[in-house]
């Protein structure tokens, strides 16, 4: 076992090495001094504590009460990673100066400022002022005679942490601009690029949201787990602006509501953050007196002690500085600024436009088709976007119904959930529908969820990113991250419970995405594995943080250590590809050439500006294709059946034969006659010719 340790503070030091640090002072505090035990004779409701390694001196501030009376011991234990730096040593206040008010002890309120000389050779190690968001304790038992009175725990850090606000910053900026560029090159013209970089982007966004999920469990994650998963809490819309906290907490007592004020009497009293490793916070709500054990579900819990504990979800909106009862209208306000704000940019886009048309800077058939369809256009980006919102509306709107904030609040709740789930069932069952009516007409669902401007713009976001063949998979894709946000939000109260929810849907994510590989090409896949891989690795040490297991501390510490480490290098690994992709896109000249050609035979159907030819041939097969004046427009409740232009539904069949290096024909339609091709013609002869048909053949039915 020792050496096991030693090894383990080995890697814990290399770790510490390579990590940057802010600062080269050596000081540790603490802000909250916690009992552990059910019956302390000294409790404190505020607490906070500055030790100086290069003085040796410590800096007390505390508040506390005292039922102890008598000549008392303190027994002092302090361990880094549940490694013993000071263990089970004896202090006397007689002996000490600054302790002579605690000699002997007396029932009452013990000093409330002093300044203790510990001295400078204490054998810390230097992960303990290197490492980030170190996972400390002191212990400090109270003897009278043979018996302990008291037991107090304070948490400690060293003021270097991982959750900063440029991790936030740089991965909300990378995302968002990478979802812009996409827009940007779906409106000249160039969709198959912009389906990748849309791909990428929204499964970049996905996989931060997994890693701010963890971080709303309820599991006692370690210092540096916890720190991590803050960076990311922003896509959950957990961002605080001072003005907008005053707007909820008035809506919500005009509403009949009751604000929490954790944050304003945070200097009159400690706050404990449920961490692991601390007896207290797992049987905390048994210290509670019976009415408020009872309606734990609501607010912020007080112990006994004075002392606040707050977990999970709490514990992130702490950590945030908004109080708990403002979580979810932040989270919902967020929301619907992300919505409107897109709206207004997507409808000036379109005002200046034309009036760059109007003035001849930008030629007239410049952006035609975004011009005309703007509207359907934007309805596709709010559709996305309530995607991209599903999980943090999911998850806060059902926390809401256990928090009963105020009833306003209730009926947002129900509002936001309802409207985003309809919109998306509905959506779902609108793409499934519109397939299989293209695989009973024309044997494939690229025809029409590709052929259609209309369809593409406003429900392409379920099922661009895959393949034609799995275009249901987004249903699949739905029911796992309503499940997930599901014990995320109602499961607060078992941290277990929501781990092994976690690996188990973590675990089904992982083998459907390997087994299946639903998304578009081979790199796509390939991107979004990795993720499932992580996020299945995620869950396990969300697993063993739970202290199932009962491994030792310093085991769990480590664990924490890795999920940071692998999440960064990983994390920033994606965002590089992320940039490097959208770069070339963006400044390639034709960045469509980048990407092989998708198998189901979309680019036959869609426009592109480097598949389609300039000629006045192909410009009437794009126009038939498409659905624009040259042939019937039709809309989502409609069969797609094309006039019959011989010679340009010919030219579309050779043009995609071509694309792909295929030598076979289009055949028609299962049961009917082609209405493009004569059906005495050659084509029909290469038809019988060959008995698989190559439009099934790229829309994955061969696979």
């Amino acid at each position: 076992m020792v050496s096991f340790r030693r090894a383990a503070l080995a890697i814990l030091g290399s770790v510490a090495a390579v990590l940057p640090t802010v600062g080269a002072d050596r000081v540790l505090v603490s802000n909250s001094l916690n009992t552990c035990s059910a019956a302390s004779g000294f409790t404190a409701s505020l607490f906070d504590v500055k030790f100086d390694a290069d003085t040796g001196y410590a800096e007390i501030s505390m508040t506390a009460t005292s039922t102890i009376a008598g000549h008392v011991l303190f027994y002092v234990t302090v361990s880094a990673y549940g490694y013993p730096i000071i263990d089970n040593k004896v202090f006397d206040p007689c002996n000490i100066e600054e302790l002579k008010g605690m000699c002997p002890m007396r029932v009452g309120k013990p000093p409330e400022e002093f300044r203790l000389e510990v001295g400078k050779n204490l054998p810390i190690p230097g992960i303990a002022f290197s490492i980030p968001d170190l996972d400390a304790t002191a212990k400090v038992r109270i003897m009278l005679g043979d018996d302990e009175v008291a037991c107090l725990e304070a948490n400690v850090s060293n003021r270097k942490t991982v959750d900063t606000i440029g991790v936030k910053w740089a991965t909300a900026v990378i995302a968002f601009l990478a979802l812009i560029s996409s827009a940007v090159l779906n409106s000249l013209g160039h969709a198959n690029a912009a389906s990748h970089v849309a791909a990428n982007s929204l499964s970049l966004f996905s996989y931060f949201q997994s890693q701010a999920m963890i971080g709303l469990t309820a599991v006692k994650l370690p210092p540096i787990a916890r720190a991590w998963t803050q960076d990311f809490q922003w896509t959950m819309g957990i961002i605080k602006l001072g003005f907008m906290q005053d707007i909820f907490t008035w809506y919500q007592r005009a509403t009949g509501g009751t604000a929490a004020t954790i944050l304003d009497s945070i200097r009159t009293q400690s706050v404990q953050v449920q961490k692991r490793g601390l007896a207290l916070a797992s049987r905390g709500i048994d210290l509670l007196p019976e009415r408020v054990g009872t309606l734990a579900r609501r607010g912020n819990i007080k112990l006994s002690s004075g002392n606040y504990l707050v977990y999970g979800i709490q514990r992130v909106a702490f950590r945030s500085k908004i109080e708990s009862t403002n979580l979810f209208m932040t989270a919902m306000t967020w929301f619907c600024v992300l919505v409107i704000f897109t709206a207004l940019v997507v409808a000036a886009y379109k005002g200046i436009l034309e009036l760059l048309a109007k003035k001849g800077t930008v030629k007239g058939d410049r952006f035609l088709e975004f011009r005309n369809g703007w509207i359907t256009v934007l309805k596709g980006i709010i559709f996305r976007l309530t995607l991209l919102g599903f999980p943090l509306v999911t998850v806060f709107c059902l926390w809401e119904f256990t928090q009963a904030d105020s009833p306003a609040e209730i009926v947002l709740a129900i509002f936001f959930l309802l409207a985003v789930m309809t919109t998306l069932a509905f959506g779902t069952w609108k793409v499934i529908t519109i397939a299989r009516r293209s695989i009973s007409h024309h044997s494939n669902p690229a025809y029409i969820l590709f052929a259609d401007p209309n369809v593409i713009n406003k429900w392409g976001f379920l099922y661009i990113q895959f393949r034609a063949s799995a275009y249901y998979f987004i249903a699949p894709l739905l029911a796992y991250m309503f499940l997930k946000s599901l014990f995320v939000a109602v499961a607060q109260k078992s941290g277990i419970t929501q781990a092994i929810a976690f690996i188990l849907l973590e675990a089904g994510a992982l083998i459907g995405a390997t087994v299946m590989r639903p998304w578009m090409d081979k790199p796509t896949n390939t991107f979004n594995i990795m993720i499932c891989v992580v996020n299945f690795i995620n869950s396990i040490c969300l697993l063993i943080y739970t202290n199932v297991f009962d491994l030792p501390a310093l085991v769990v510490g480590i664990f924490g250590v890795i999920l940071f480490i692998l999440n960064a290098v990983f994390s920033l690994v994606l965002l590089l590809m992320v940039i490097i992709s959208t770069a070339f896109a963006v400044f390639r000249k034709n960045p469509d050439s980048r990407y092989q050609y998708m198998g189901d035979d979309r680019a036959s159907f869609m426009k592109s500006n480097t598949q389609l030819d300039k000629s006045n041939q192909l410009d009437d097969l794009a126009a038939v294709a498409r659905g624009d004046n040259k042939s019937r427009v039709f809309d989502d409740d409609d069969e797609f059946e094309p006039k019959p232009h011989s010679h340009v539904l010919g030219s579309l069949n050779n043009q995609s034969q071509r694309s792909f290096g295929r030598h076979s024909p289009s055949p028609a339609p299962s049961g009917r006659p082609s209405p493009s091709l004569d059906p005495n013609g050659p084509t029909r002869q290469a038809r019988q010719q060959n008995s698989s048909s190559p439009w099934q053949r790229g829309a994955g039915y061969d696979n």
